[in-house]
């Protein structure tokens, strides 16, 4: 594959562009409304002829139906609809015999297909699990026109909240549908038999498998409950468990060493036993990730596609190569594309594809950007000598170690007391400026500003009430003003609150005239009351400024 020109590449505003990159830019196409993951990629030589071709399973965006497409070169070479979206594409020889042609093997919905010479060749579906039987009866009674779809999905989503066995896909896309589509709904559907394909405690979203089938055949599994579990052929339940503080975005075996990425923006290297070795931060959110592995070389590394439009390459946790696009990446695939070996093939986020050529004469090597410890961390300290002092504070701790170690957690325990006591305290008699109680959730700040009128100062107090619910509003509440009346007059010491709207601030006001002439500051308490209610829901306690206007006087 000839490498394009630099215009062909323009605007890409690359390190590729640079005279000291190791990559060629062949091939870029912002509108080649390619939409995939990096697994639905895969590189094989279809024909028998030398010539790899890419094969992928796009998912068709914007309501168009998933495709199969085979790319040879830049161009689209064949296109064919699949029943449902793609999860995952690979292919294998199945024959002996030459040619030897690799079959492709596409995960779609509940099935694997199988491609031969590009053709459906074998489908294999995931074994059926019986249905709810109540989920099962309800579809009986629409069957025979019993039950209307209303009532339908009331019964199914009473089904969903309380049985412990999930429901069918069918039950899952009515309960998604509108009012006006559930009845053609039902009556195209409800002659079909409902239908459960898979049961985990976890549903997997990564797999990663080493090893042959019948010799230390490991399988590696990253499920949506944030957990990495660690399968081996004879066993039935997980050798080992990986548990990450995040959820995983990524899962690659280089060598013996699983590098998992994690949505806290940050790559995490374990060994097959769930020992973490490494860590790096990435600088942005990581969107993709693939192995590249250069056979000439003897060479295996990690690319990321972040989501600030990089390409990062790493050996372990060192930084080998960047590479700038002008658009997000959403897949990755490295290998022999057409009669190149090392090609890099990437897809954006908005279906752009981009194509590059590792130079021949490229060598990774590991730059004074990688990420690990500094420099300085290798310095030896001057570290003083010991004085007197501190071997006899030495002696004394070994001697009563367990003894201060046991007033320690003493004074610990009764901290943490009286923590809880004075958190009690608080909830109980309402001085906590945010509602404890999820049936009220409000939050109350209160801010004095002083406002002078005429001979006497007179303050304004400003309450800010929050209702922090997120879609419920919050009608029939009170404020209420205590105070010393020998030291201040409120001509608003009770009133009623407007209805509170979810996420907005309200500023309530009322004015505060000062009686006192000596300059003497009490504190008001303002309480928000439920009607009908004798237990305030939230308090503050607002210290009032001294009146130096009267002071003076």
């Amino acid at each position: 594959m000839a490498a394009a020109s630099s215009s062909d590449y323009k605007g890409c505003g690359a390190e590729s562009n640079e005279a000291n990159s190791k990559w060629l830019d062949a091939h870029y196409d912002p509108m080649a409304n390619i939409h995939t993951f990096s697994a639905c990629l895969a590189l094989a030589d279809l024909h028998g002829d030398g010539e790899y071709k890419l094969v992928v399973g796009d998912l068709g965006p914007g309501g168009q139906q998933p495709r199969l497409k085979v790319l040879k070169g830049p161009l689209v070479m064949t296109e064919s609809p699949l029943p449902a979206l793609p999860a995952a594409a690979a292919t294998f020889l199945m024959e002996q015999h030459e040619p030897r042609t690799p079959a492709l093997a596409l995960a779609s919905g509940p099935c694997v297909y199988v491609y031969k010479n590009l053709r459906p060749y074998f489908k294999f579906s995931l074994p059926q699990l019986p249905p709810n039987p109540l989920e099962q009866d309800l579809w009986n009674q629409a069957k025979e026109d019993r039950i209307d779809p209303l009532t339908l999905k009331e019964m199914l989503e009473s089904i969903r909240e309380t049985a412990e066995e999930p429901l069918s896909v069918q039950s899952l896309r009515f309960l998604q549908l509108e009012l006006s589509e559930m009845e053609a709904f039902v009556n195209q559907h409800k002659s079909n038999s409902i239908k459960r394909q898979m049961s985990l405690p976890s549903v997997p979203v990564f797999l990663e498998v080493s090893g042959q089938f019948d010799v230390e055949f490991r399988l590696a599994a990253a499920c949506r409950n944030g957990n990495i579990y660690i399968l081996r052929r004879d066993s039935k339940h997980p050798k080992y468990c990986i548990e990450l503080s995040a959820q995983p975005v990524g899962l690659i075996r280089v060598h013996k060493v699983l590098v998992v990425g994690s949505t806290q923006d940050s790559l995490h290297g374990f060994t097959h036993k769930g020992k973490k070795l490494w860590t790096v931060q990435m600088p942005a959110a990581i969107l993709t990730m693939n192995l590249l592995e250069q056979h000439s070389r003897g060479l295996q590394a990690i690319m990321t596609g972040l989501a600030n439009g990089e390409v990062r390459i790493y050996r372990d946790k060192a930084l080998l190569n960047v590479i700038h696009t002008p658009d997000a990446v959403t897949s990755l695939c490295f290998g022999r594309y057409g009669r190149e070996d090392n090609t890099l093939i990437m897809t954006t986020r908005g279906g752009g594809l981009i194509i590059k050529i590792l130079k021949r004469t490229a060598v990774f090597v590991e730059g004074g950007s990688e990420v690990g410890p500094p420099p300085a961390q290798a310095m030896k300290l001057n570290v003083p000598r010991k004085t007197r002092l501190y071997v006899d504070q030495t002696l004394r701790e070994r001697e009563a170690g367990t003894a201060m170690h046991r007033a320690f957690q003493t004074d610990l325990y009764l901290l943490r007391l009286r923590a809880a006591r004075a958190y009690l305290q608080a909830l109980e008699s309402s001085l906590s400026p945010v509602s404890a109680t999820a049936r009220e959730p409000l939050k109350l700040h209160a801010v004095v500003s002083i406002w002078v009128q005429g001979l006497g100062p007179t303050f304004k107090l400003t309450l800010h009430l929050q209702n922090t619910s997120t879609a419920r509003p919050v009608l029939g509440l009170l404020v209420c003003c205590l105070y010393n009346e020998a030291l201040y007059s409120l001509p608003r010491a009770f009133f009623k609150v407007p209805l509170l709207v979810p996420g907005l601030n309200y500023p309530l006001e009322t004015f505060v005239e000062s009686l006192s002439n000596k300059g003497i500051s009490d504190i008001i308490k303002v309480l928000v009351l439920r009607e009908g209610q004798s237990a305030p829901l939230l308090s503050a306690h607002v210290n009032m400024p001294g009146s130096e206007g009267l002071a003076a006087a």
